[in-house]
């Protein structure tokens, strides 16, 4: 396809110059809390002999995923706030939306599987460890990164064969699709369809997945007052949360026609910067295991 566009200008969060440099500082302290709490989570599971079950090994790569996927934008946005001209190539602008893509998606997968692990520890607990073994656990991290390849492959194969010969700014802090399918100079309203039915395939299915997880844990808690139940609950929760803002972020943006909006840049920041941040926070404040052990840590 002809193809005119060598670089896109990227029209940022905002305009204002004072606005900007207070962002700077916001986002900046956000980037490197992110940064710094997944970093500590991986290395207090990995080094303490007592976060050796299932749900640790899940959240290290949980932890893992949220430093990729913070990093695939707000590097660029931080730097962006500070410049005058705020460009990206084409190729740049692909690898971005490839690896955007590619971290999201691997986290839904794996929030999901996440919640598959929470249900059979609580409602079966005496075969737990035959049934979520270490091979087990292997093969469903395995699935989780494999699907957010091929989710991710798709969406930039639909993003690459569109022809750019016009206007070449994107309205957003990032290159997403929808953005890309606003400025190209061909109808894409098929492929703007097939977009909306890759992400609404996966964001749905894995929604109703957890939903029905956490439905059989509640249903099985409901006689149990034991301090074991209660402690099991009291960990989902914090799943939950994290399920929550991440999961109704993503619907909102991607389960839709190939439209933009004037929210959607500030949703992106939820789901792109702040909730990687929160995660550590969210996982470390609710759960003693974890604080007990980055005390031994230190």
């Amino acid at each position: 396809n002809k193809n005119n566009v060598m670089e896109f200008i990227l029209h940022g969060l905002t305009q204002n110059k004072t606005v900007a440099k207070v962002g700077f500082s916001l986002f900046l302290v956000f980037y490197a809390t992110s940064i710094l709490g997944n970093l500590l989570i991986i290395i207090t599971i990995k080094t303490s002999e007592q976060l050796n079950s299932p749900m640790y090994f899940f959240l290290s790569y949980l932890s893992f995923i949220d430093i990729s996927y913070s990093t695939v934008t707000s590097p660029k946005l931080i730097y962006d706030l500070l410049v005058e001209k705020t460009t990206i190539s084409f190729v740049g602008c692909i690898a971005q939306l490839f690896a955007g893509h590619f971290f999201g998606c691997t986290e839904i997968f794996l929030l999901t599987v996440m919640a598959y692990d929470c249900c059979i520890a609580i409602c079966k607990p005496l075969h737990y460890t035959n049934i979520v073994n270490k091979h087990v656990c292997g093969w469903l991290v395995a699935a989780s990164w494999i699907g957010g390849f091929v989710h991710s492959v798709v969406q930039t194969l639909l993003a690459i064969q569109l022809p750019f010969c016009g206007p070449n700014e994107i309205d957003h802090y990032f290159c997403d699709v929808h953005p890309l399918l606003k400025l190209a100079c061909t109808d894409t309203y098929i492929i703007g369809v097939t977009v909306a039915a890759n992400s609404g395939v996966i964001s749905p299915s894995c929604f109703v997945v957890l939903v029905v997880s956490y439905a059989v844990i509640l249903v099985s808690l409901r006689t149990c007052s034991s301090e074991g139940c209660l402690k099991a609950l009291y960990t989902c929760a914090s799943h939950i949360t994290v399920v929550v803002l991440f999961f109704g972020l993503c619907i909102f943006i991607y389960m839709r026609p190939s439209t933009t909006c004037s929210a959607d840049k500030m949703v992106s920041v939820f789901y792109t910067i702040i909730t990687p941040m929160l995660n550590p926070l969210i996982y470390t404040l609710r759960n003693e295991e974890v604080k007990n052990a980055m005390k031994k840590l230190w």
